[in-house]
């Protein structure tokens, strides 16, 4: 049954004032083209560019070097490397930004680069966690923790609070939101999720989650439910190293599993976390990494046939056992379509690359994943 939402009037009165600004488009070099017609003209490096999410700043050599700061123009290196790597998306950090209208030419700037339109993404999940309601000069309000939402019962309040994100969002010309959280925060000791999370309970972090994604929607930004298979009943951070799921797969599918299965159907994307869960997968490895858990069971099992992408990698949990190269050959064959932030971009874009060449990465799967990210960017298929 389709859920009704009731806007409150402030929210009515954001939204006509919202819908007077201009919003940024993106320069569409294949418009009219269908994904497969697009496919068949790209060089196997635009393909691979096609698969990295990454900061701005990670065009730059320079990058994690003593001294380094963020880039708030998409100038220089940036644009030079952009125009060779052809990245898919970048995601946008506080760092990047310093006002309203520097924060929209360094978006409108980025998408004139790219030869296919870019996916502009953030972490805005309201609460603590969000990098442009926390921005001073924006002048925006910051929506309340989803768990203060949870607690209040109220549906309206969390569809409410993905429009209100939606709104300023696509204003500046960002279209993908690394949002809504739906793990459910059933461990106490959690230092990760905590109040990021809509609460214990799967139903109600279901139902929130779900309208926050509805809300989203109706602005016109995609959003991405993470972190799957599910980092709530966890008490440590994949930020540093592993973190251990100890449940096995029917627990899971008994709890933590049941926002993400709910909501598949207007899920934009799932990203996948990086716990490890040994009484699921024999393999031993992060989820992210994992091929029986990405492919095996959220692509088969679960049906669920909308992008995926990893966590960042990185994070400590990747990042300290694994190459840049290796981690993002391992992520992308595990069934990942999108390679988020990886701990050195040039090496894992060369490592992946490399391993197409090689046969370690099949042309089949390549195209397989680009196909969907086109579909994700609004191209349709023949």
């Amino acid at each position: 049954m389709k859920k009704t939402y009731i806007l409150p009037l402030a929210t009515l009165f954001l939204l006509s004032a919202c819908t007077t600004t201009k919003n940024i488009q993106p320069v569409n070099k294949y418009e009219g083209k269908s994904a497969s017609q697009i496919l068949s003209q790209m060089s196997l490096e635009e393909k691979v560019g096609q698969l990295f999410v990454i900061q701005p700043d990670q065009l730059d050599p320079a990058f994690g070097r003593k001294g380094f700061k963020y880039h708030k123009t998409f100038a220089g290196v940036l644009a030079k490397n952009q125009k060779k790597y052809q990245v898919g998306g970048i995601i946008l950090f506080g760092g990047n930004i310093k006002d309203k209208n520097q924060l929209k030419k360094f978006n409108s700037t980025a998408q004139s680069l790219s030869n296919i339109p870019l996916l502009i993404a953030t972490d805005e999940e309201g609460g603590r966690v969000t990098r442009l309601a926390k921005t001073k000069a924006l002048e925006l309000k910051n929506i309340p923790s989803m768990e203060e939402i949870g607690d209040s019962g109220d549906i309206n309040q969390a569809f409410d609070a993905g429009i209100y994100i939606a709104s300023y969002l696509s204003e500046y010309g960002i279209n993908w939101d690394f949002a809504p959280v739906m793990d459910v925060n059933t461990n106490p000791e959690n230092i990760v999720i905590g109040d990021r999370a809509f609460g214990s309970e799967p139903s109600l972090v279901s139902d929130m989650a779900g309208a926050f994604l509805d809300g989203l929607h109706e602005n016109g930004v995609k959003g991405c439910i993470k972190h799957f298979p599910g980092h709530g009943d966890t008490k440590d951070d994949t930020h540093d190293d592993f973190v251990a799921v100890y449940k096995d797969w029917s627990q899971l599918k008994a709890c933590e599993l049941i926002p993400f299965t709910e909501n598949f159907a207007k899920a934009d994307s799932v990203m996948i976390a990086h716990v490890t869960v040994n009484n699921v997968t024999g393999d031993g490895l992060p989820a992210s990494l994992s091929k029986e858990l990405v492919t095996g069971k959220l692509r088969r099992e679960l049906g669920y046939k909308g992008l995926i992408l990893t966590d960042s990698l990185g994070m400590g949990a990747i990042k300290k056992h694994y190459s840049p190269g290796d981690a993002a050959v391992m992520a992308f064959n595990a069934g990942n379509d999108i390679i988020l932030m990886p701990a050195e971009f040039f090496k894992a874009y060369d490592g992946v690359l490399k391993a197409v060449k090689n046969g370690r990465i099949t042309q089949k799967r390549l195209d397989e994943s680009v196909l969907r990210i086109l579909k994700f960017k609004g191209f349709m298929y023949d």
